[in-house]
């Protein structure tokens, strides 16, 4: 028995994600959908596991090109199968072991700021006084795995 395609309110619903971060999806190419003849959108169900595959990487860190890089070695015309998401997963262990590494060094760090009391950017182990460390590159460098 054929299941019948989800309206974008359907899709909205189930999945948790507002309309326009949907149609936003599918600008994408995301997502896709099919029109009907009165030009409304119509989802695969498979789309509430893209959907939910996409929601879960953006929460670990990954930007919407990552994503979409991954999502395009997937199948075309098939739901993709638990083989499928566990190769597009192999693939981003580094990444997100990276992730977690930054993470955890935030993390004890700032434990050692909220209990040091100082409240002093002179003393302060995240502060980078008179930029001494500009030629370790931009941003929190600090934090970076290998700090």
């Amino acid at each position: 028995m054929a299941t019948s395609p989800l309206t974008i309110g359907e899709l909205s619903a189930r999945s948790g994600v507002a309309t326009s971060a949907l149609r936003y999806y599918e600008e994408l190419g995301l997502i896709t959908a099919e029109r009907t003849t009165g030009n409304q959108r119509r989802y695969r169900r498979a789309t509430l596991r893209r959907v939910a595959f996409i929601r879960s990487a953006q929460r670990v860190g990954l930007t919407l090109d990552e994503i979409a890089e991954a999502l395009a070695t997937l199948p075309e015309g098939r739901t993709p199968t638990k083989a499928d998401w566990a190769r597009l997963s192999h693939g981003w262990r580094p990444r997100i072991d990276a992730q977690i590494e930054r993470l955890e060094r935030l993390r004890e760090k700032l434990d050692g700021c909220i209990g040091c009391g100082c409240l002093s950017l002179r003393t302060c182990a995240l502060q980078n006084p008179d930029d001494v460390v500009a030629t370790r590159g931009p941003g929190a460098v600090y934090l970076e795995p290998g700090a």
